[in-house]
């Protein structure tokens, strides 16, 4: 028989379609305050770095608007904000096998054998779950696993009540 912290979540009865779409509705905000949060920090950045001569702006030129116009600053800036949103989900997945919104609902990630998934899994579930989705998969799984939960090896479970 396993010991361990994680025998406590395996066999977990797994999550249906509603409580993960109303977990996915609070982690959106939590998801677009990151979003903002970043797009401070970078928008900063370019404002340093043009100040500093490191990038070229006009100076009749606002700087929002070159960041929109020019295809390699916004390229830059885009792949900046989705690496911190990509990265507040891979973060929680992989330490506490829950974001904010999953704990709400009392949900949480995890390897089936109850482990908690590696950063890596982390990542790949966000790939294959095709921005949400990847969840419509549920709607025709008898084992109630998404198609991220399928192509990694993992599942969300409803934790039980405390």
């Amino acid at each position: 028989m396993k010991q361990g912290p994680d025998c406590y979540y395996a066999n977990l009865p797994r999550a249906g379609l509603g409580r993960r779409l109303g977990a996915a509705c609070y982690d959106l905000l939590l998801a677009a305050a990151v979003y903002v949060f970043a797009g401070i920090l970078g928008f900063a950045f370019f404002a340093l770095t043009s100040r500093l001569g490191i990038t070229s702006v006009a100076s009749d030129q606002a700087l929002a608007d070159v960041l929109r116009q020019n295809r390699l600053y916004h390229g830059v800036y885009q792949c900046w904000l989705m690496l911190w949103v990509l990265g507040f989900y891979c973060f929680f997945w992989s330490h506490a096998g829950q974001t904010l919104g999953m704990q709400v609902w009392r949900l949480r990630v995890q390897h089936t054998n109850g482990q908690n998934i590696s950063p890596v899994t982390a990542l790949a579930r966000a790939f294959w779950s095709l921005l949400g989705l990847g969840n419509i998969w549920l709607v025709f799984s008898q084992q109630r696993l998404a198609l991220q939960d399928k192509l990694t090896d993992s599942e969300i479970v409803q934790l039980p009540k405390p």
